[in-house]
């Protein structure tokens, strides 16, 4: 029995495997349509989701599965107290695999080492998210053709977004990825995702202006830039408005350079930019259903012929 915890649970081999998996199932969705009949996902999110919990839903529903859980934490006896502990081992009598999302960091391996069912960990507080990862792989690879050999620019809130940990960690594993970091010098990416860039030997660069490196990126990820996060109103409105994606900056970039972003989406991307076709961010959702659906299939070595 295998958990996702991290991105990094998987090797290159396996997430290739993964990958592949995910876009026969896109190509073929008739074929799978009844490879989880009588199997059961519980969805136990302990905070507000949208997209990821309702992509898990819809993942296992694809695959003619059913679906149980709750949508949060006041819902649930967590309310009355009950540790994640006693939750899952509970839970593991009633559904066959768990997706969890939890405020606290490490709650996911909490659950994983208390489960006697596959645990996904759907984001636990500023820590992991790994199936949005999974997403980013999937989406890069479809759109790309490859994980390998890109110049990649990420935009906004570098410091606080754990989607853009994840998805550098991920994409160091793969030769000759450069990263083009931007964003306001008080949300730069931490000093020790630098160290592991570093350590990886791969090339980076810290900008603060969107405009002047948008024209050399094959992909830009996009993420807000968050006014919370500001000591004062007055450095916030001097910055926020060079993060902003618009037609403007659009002409700059490459014919073929794509936009991603992990949304929600406040105002860091103009809607202007949604009818340009390099702007995918709606699509990456849609192949998000794609790779959990391989990924409810893997941990629960469903083999469809």
């Amino acid at each position: 029995m295998r958990h996702l915890i991290s991105p990094l649970d998987f090797s290159v081999e396996e997430l290739d495997r993964l990958l592949k998996l995910a876009n026969d199932i896109e190509k073929n969705p008739k074929k799978y349509s009844e490879a989880c009949k009588g199997k059961k996902l519980a969805t136990l999110f302990y905070e507000p989701s949208t997209r990821t919990r309702l992509s898990f839903e819809a993942a296992m529903l694809n695959l003619g599965g059913n679906v149980l859980g709750f949508s949060e934490a006041t819902s649930s006896s967590a309310s009355k107290g009950e540790s994640v502990a006693d939750t899952i081992q509970i839970i593991s009598c009633y559904a066959d695999i768990v997706a969890m999302r939890h405020p606290k960091e490490g709650a996911a391996l909490v659950a994983a080492n208390n489960s006697s069912i596959p645990v996904i960990n759907a984001g636990d507080g500023g820590h992991q998210h790994p199936t949005q990862t999974l997403t980013d792989l999937l989406t890069i690879q479809s759109l790309k053709g490859r994980l390998d050999n890109i110049t990649i620019g990420l935009c906004g809130d570098l410091k606080f977004g754990r989607t853009v940990h994840s998805l550098i960690s991920a994409l160091l594993r793969y030769e000759n990825v450069k990263f083009i970091l931007i964003s306001p010098t008080e949300l730069k990416v931490p000093k020790y995702i630098l160290e592991n860039i570093e350590a990886a030997g791969a090339e980076y660069k810290e900008v603060t202006k969107l405009e002047d490196v948008i024209g050399s990126l094959d992909l830009l990820y996009m993420t807000r830039v968050q006014r919370e996060r500001f000591f004062n109103e007055e450095d916030y409105i001097r910055l926020k408005d060079s993060f902003i994606l618009d037609k403007k900056k659009m002409k700059l970039a490459k014919d073929d350079m794509l936009v991603l972003h992990p949304l929600p989406r406040v105002n860091e991307i103009s809607v202007e930019v949604d009818k340009d076709p390099r702007a995918v961010y709606f699509k990456q959702a849609q192949y998000g259903v794609y790779v959990r659906m391989a990924l409810i299939l893997t941990l629960l070595e469903v083999e469809v012929c």
